[in-house]
């Protein structure tokens, strides 16, 4: 499981020209699925996610987490995080879930991050999605399993 976590100050995301998930304070997630994750990966990155301490403290510090501040979530379904460009032109994605177990694993975590009591907003899995971010600082980072 691969995850791209970026700070947020707000973002959204639009299907078909709706928007159908909007954050302002918290995070945005690109959520990769490989063919060998299973709950156990999910797990661990919830766990990982929702307490990294990358939010400022009241000293400028990044000593707070997600669950700390309160924060949302914008999770986005990313196939491509797979996507392997070592040969040629076009990406391969053969480490990449085939889509009804990649949709039923990303679909336990964003339920495994609200039980949790994050307020989560999704996209649609699959869909052709256009999202907007204000990304916070910037921070990026990557988290895998």
């Amino acid at each position: 499981m691969r995850v791209v976590l970026q700070r947020s100050k707000e973002a959204s995301v639009t299907i078909e020209g709706e928007r159908v998930g909007a954050i302002t304070h918290g995070l945005v997630l690109l959520v990769g699925i490989t063919h060998e994750d299973s709950e156990v990966e999910v797990n661990e990155i919830v766990e990982k996610v929702i307490n990294l301490r990358i939010f400022d403290d009241e000293q400028g510090k990044m000593n707070l987490s997600l669950l700390d501040t309160k924060g949302s979530i914008l999770s986005i379904s990313q196939f491509t995080l797979y996507g392997d460009t070592k040969k040629g032109r076009r990406p391969s994605f053969t480490e990449a879930a085939k889509p009804e177990a990649a949709a039923q694993l990303y679909d336990l975590f964003n339920e495994r991050l609200v039980a949790k009591g994050v307020h989560v907003e999704t996209g649609q899995f699959g869909a052709d999605m256009k999202v907007q971010l204000v990304n916070d600082g910037p921070v990026t980072l990557l988290v895998e399993r």
